[in-house]
């Protein structure tokens, strides 16, 4: 027979036995033998190297043997990926929502106009048919909602709502068909119905139409009256409301709307109407405000939400909310009693860090609590650190700050926190920089013993401290603050020291009197002496200080204190051949070159003799000389 045809005749035989297989099959899903089970997960083979392709064979099997099946691998299915919204769809959804809803809106205003300018219908008509009109599209905007269309349905609710206010703020403010006092109940229990609608919806955008309309309604009802306590009782229960939907729904930009409101209608009043007779009560209601703001980032993230995220809005608002208040209380107070506000400063410092351990005792994961509970300890610091300028005056502010420094440094220490050890550093740094700055005009009257040198000794005694601690934590960040407090810790001392060289010499010039006559007169001569007499001294001194820091490295076994006085040393050193070889006087110039030179020596000897073995090798004995 031909091979093809044998070929032809097993391919049949194949089939039909699949369409056997599928008839079966069938017939017991029709009797309902099969039933859905859950398919075991079948490991995926292992894959061997391709073998190599045998010889052409025929399709027809061996006499006797089954017909195989040939496996057929299925076609692989892409993953349909996660449908992002592009940039037509946004527009499209969207911002043609937004310009079609304001298209009729100004398209029923016109006609609203014009049927008002003839007449057509009086004010209470006026007022009717925007108060239906609001509830109706309300109402009709559910159809939307239950059909999948949310966005579009929350749209027309605002549409609705807006509606509605509008149409109270005109039976007041431009027909004066009711009261005040009416349409504020009114515009409130919109307010609440919105809230409640939000709620019941689980739709945060519900939410910020309701605080939106709350918070707009003393615009509407405004008749340029001073009513500061109806308007900030107002405000509490207004602030109070938004805090409780965030306690119920992790709706956390409700809390950044509120604030917002609050403090523009504050300000509002504040530039129109306060005066100092009003303090007592102003400050009240600022306090209050601040207290609902300061608790409400630990109620926005609610300890059973493990899975939420920990967003930047409780965070912001938390310092936004001190620093605000803050500046509210100083601005009424600086002027009358400024020490009070210091301890005003020291007093928000302390509920902050009580706001801190209520953060860590309410969020038992400290991934959550660390940010908010460092937040609290970074502002209740801040404020430490204006009590302190507040307070005091001169030298005694950087003082101050320095002091607050090792504070910090010794807590950060104990508690193992390298937050508080940053915010001590910044401290420092504040200090550092004052001092260098000459902000506190030291007048000094004394060699040594003044004020400067005491300031200065003070920063030196904090920056020590900074290079113990540094040491202390045995790791890079640590070793890495220790060295940069010691480099600063000698440049602080050389700059001291040499202020009070530059001071002594200060005060011979003076008493040498003023420049009388030519350069050969006796005052010409007795001020280039005490100018010589001071350039060396500023050299012996340097020479002094370097030789200290080598004592120094030696003792401790210290390379990197070697190398900051081998470098001081290094600076005398093209001093004395620069500029004391062409200003000093023969008797001068002799003593800076000798001392200079022996002291060279000295160090050099040390470092051939190898005391601190350096080289590495063995530690020689007396009578040997260094190799060459």
């Amino acid at each position: 027979m031909d091979p093809t045809q044998n070929d032809l005749q097993a391919l049949r035989e194949i089939v039909r036995d699949l369409v056997a297989r599928v008839d079966r099959l069938e017939r017991r899903l029709e009797a309902g033998e099969l039933s859905a089970v859950a398919t075991p997960a079948v490991p995926a083979p292992k894959v061997a190297p391709p073998p190599t392709p045998p010889a052409p064979m025929s399709l027809r099997p061996p006499q006797g043997e089954p017909v195989p099946i040939p496996s057929i691998p299925p076609r692989p299915v892409p993953a349909s990926p996660e449908v992002e919204a592009n940039l037509e769809s946004r527009i499209g959804s969207h911002w043609l929502n937004r310009i079609g809803i304001a298209a009729v809106l100004i398209g029923v205003a016109y006609f609203l106009k014009f049927a008002f300018d003839n007449n057509w219908i009086g004010p209470a008509g006026r007022v009717t048919i925007g108060l239906l009109a609001g509830i109706a599209v309300v109402i009709w905007s559910e159809r939307f909602r239950t059909h999948g269309y949310k966005f579009f349905s929350y749209s027309l609710k605002a549409v609705g709502i807006g509606v509605m206010y509008l149409s109270l703020w005109a039976a007041f403010h431009v027909y004066g068909l009711l009261p005040s006092g009416l349409v504020f109940v009114a515009m409130l229990a919109l307010t609440a119905s919105t809230a409640a609608l939000a709620i019941a919806e689980d739709a945060e955008i519900l939410a910020a139409f309701a605080l939106t309309g709350g918070f707009s309604t003393p615009f509407l009802l405004s008749t340029g009256e001073n009513h500061e306590l109806q308007l900030f009782s107002y405000l509490v229960v207004l602030d109070l409301a938004a805090v409780v939907m965030v306690a119920r729904k992790p709706w956390r930009r409700l809390l950044a709307l509120s604030y917002l409101g609050t403090l523009v209608l504050y300000v509002g009043w504040y530039a129109e109407f306060y005066n100092r007779r009003q303090i007592s009560s102003t400050v009240a209601f600022a306090t209050l405000f601040f207290a609902i703001f300061a608790i409400a980032p630990l109620i926005a993230q609610r300890p059973e939400q493990e899975a939420a995220p920990f967003t930047g809005i409780p965070l912001i608002l938390a310092f936004v909310n001190a620093g605000v208040y803050f500046l509210q209380i100083y601005g009424m107070f600086e002027e009358s009693d400024r020490h009070t506000m210091a301890w005003f400063a020291l007093g928000l410092a302390a509920v902050y860090i009580g706001l801190s351990r209520l953060a860590g005792e309410r969020f038992p994961d400290p991934d959550k609590a660390r940010k908010l509970h460092f937040l609290h300890l970074a502002v209740a610091i801040g404020f430490i650190t204006i009590a302190i300028p507040i307070r005091l005056d001169g030298h005694w502010i950087t003082i101050g700050w320095l002091v607050e420094a090792g504070v910090l440094l010794w807590i950060g220490d104990r508690i193992r926190s390298t937050f508080m050890s940053g915010l001590a550093v910044a401290a420092l740094a504040l200090g550092v920089m004052r001092l260098l700055t000459k902000l506190d005009d030291f007048t000094v009257t004394t060699l040594v013993f003044n004020a400067r040198l005491s300031t200065f000794a003070v920063a030196i005694a904090v920056l020590g401290g900074s290079a113990w601690y540094g040491i202390r934590r045995a790791d890079e960040v640590g070793r890495l603050g220790a060295a940069i407090a010691v480099i600063a810790l000698n440049a602080l001392a050389l700059v001291a020291l040499s202020l009070e060289v530059s001071d002594y010499y200060a005060r011979e010039l003076a008493a040498n009197g003023p420049l009388q006559g030519g350069y050969n007169s006796p005052s010409w001569t007795a001020l280039r002496s005490i100018r010589i007499a001071e350039g060396f001294t500023y050299s012996a001194l340097w020479m002094a200080y370097g030789a200290m820091l080598m004592v120094v490295g030696f003792w401790r076994r210290s390379a990197f204190v070697r190398w900051q006085a081998l470098a001081l040393i290094a600076a005398t050193t093209v001093k004395v051949f620069v500029y004391d070889v062409s200003q000093l006087d023969r008797g001068y110039r002799i003593v800076s070159f000798i001392v200079l030179g022996v002291m060279l020596l000295a160090i050099s000897f040390v470092y051939q003799r190898d005391w601190l073995q350096l080289s590495g090798g063995p530690k020689k004995s007396e009578g040997t000389s260094p190799s060459a």
